[in-house]
């Protein structure tokens, strides 16, 4: 009878131990289990929930090392930059031009321009003002980061075009915005890959190396 209730008693004992089965590890171990919808081979983050645009799209997990509203604004202004910068190349190389033109941009495109720019000073006062416009815009940003509320890359311009508008309707414009930057970001790296390769002749890049290439592999 000694020998029952002491087994009855260390198997009590090694009950209080065991981990207990409940509603939240089961929701816990389902999160783990979703995956990306970008990549579905991988896990969904989950930082980056609740974000317009997500569709779980962060391979390196960057998001679990920086704030998301952070990571945000450098996406939004990287996209801005880059679709100005994807018409900007293309226009020159089309032929726009701001007169009076110096006479050393003579016969310049965007391709070539960068060294003869160096030397002539012009990139080198384009930095200052950049930079001007980086440093005034991180306050806004270090305010963002500290909870002020704002919304990552908000800087009041065209505010007015979302007024009146529903939830649904601005979080519709926010991702327009998010999907051709994104776009305008390969799209640039393209233009510009395209142009050298094809010897910086115009828009839409289909130079004579370009037809060079194709014998060389045919």
């Amino acid at each position: 009878m000694k020998s029952v209730s002491l087994i009855a008693l260390l198997a009590g004992s090694a009950g209080a131990f065991a981990p207990a089965s409940s509603g939240r590890s089961s929701s816990v171990a389902l999160n783990a289990a979703e995956k990306s919808q970008a990549l579905p081979f991988l896990p969904a983050p989950e930082n980056t929930k609740g974000y317009v645009g997500d569709v779980g799209f962060d391979p390196l997990r960057i998001s679990e090392y920086f704030p998301m509203d952070y990571l945000r604004e450098a996406e939004l202004k990287h996209g801005r930059i880059c679709m100005l910068a994807w018409t900007g190349w293309v226009a020159v190389d089309l032929g726009a031009r701001i007169y009076p033109l110096p006479q050393e941009w003579e016969g310049l495109t965007s391709a070539t321009a960068h060294d003869p720019l160096v030397g002539y000073g012009s990139l080198g006062n384009l930095l200052v003002w950049i930079a001007m416009a980086e440093m005034t815009s991180w306050i806004g940003i270090s305010a963002m980061l500290q909870g002020s509320g704002r919304a990552p890359g908000d800087f009041g311009l065209g505010v007015g075009l979302l007024e009146g508008k529903s939830e649904e309707a601005v979080n519709d414009m926010k991702l327009k915005e998010i999907k051709n930057g994104r776009l305008a970001m390969l799209a640039f790296s393209g233009v510009v890959t395209q142009s050298v390769l094809t010897g910086g002749g115009g828009f839409p890049y289909t130079g004579e190396r370009v037809l060079e290439l194709g014998t060389f592999i045919n």
